[in-house]
């Protein structure tokens, strides 16, 4: 008889302390599940942009949590010029093929790295943006040439999604 109380008593602590587990469990899990981001956030963690109407020379701004980025098709003659240009001349030195993954395309934050304002595109000394604010002058590859930009503008995460598609983020 022993025997047989003490393998009722087992199974009555064992599910006792299943349900229990089960029980702390359906009372924990939507305290954790709350503290995921919404999709509001999930949403603007990256975009999807259709480049298929940008002609070669021009430039289109999106905006990416809540910074414009600018997305430039550049000429075959602007390519060439940011390629061209020699380490020794950057304030921060960046090569072109390392800010261009598709030298066509360059994708960059479109805030200048002085003070945050919105350069101006095709403007400037370097053909490239220029920020009327301070004097910031960018080239072709969005690199700082000249005024009180301390670095270059911002290469955000980017790749090609398919020929006409660019997903920032």
């Amino acid at each position: 008889m022993v025997e047989k109380k003490t393998k009722r008593r087992d199974f009555l602590f064992t599910a006792t302390y299943a349900v229990g587990a089960v029980g702390a469990g359906a009372v924990i899990w939507p305290m954790i599940d709350q503290m995921n981001p919404d999709a509001s956030v999930k949403a603007l963690a990256s975009t999807e942009v259709d480049v298929s109407a940008v002609d070669p020379g021009k430039t289109i701004t999106v905006l990416w949590r809540g910074k414009p980025v600018f997305i430039r098709r550049r000429t075959q003659e602007e390519i060439a010029e940011a390629k061209a240009v020699k380490m020794e001349d950057l304030k921060h030195p960046e090569k072109d093929e390392d800010r261009a993954k598709d030298p066509e395309w360059l994708v960059m934050l479109g805030v200048c790295t002085h003070l945050g304002c919105v350069p101006l595109d095709q403007k400037g000394d370097y053909n490239g943006w220029f920020c009327p604010c301070h004097g910031s002058h960018y080239d072709t590859s969005g690199r700082i040439r000249k005024g009180p930009a301390p670095t270059n503008m911002e290469i955000p995460e980017y790749k090609f999604v398919d020929a006409n598609t660019i997903k920032i983020g």
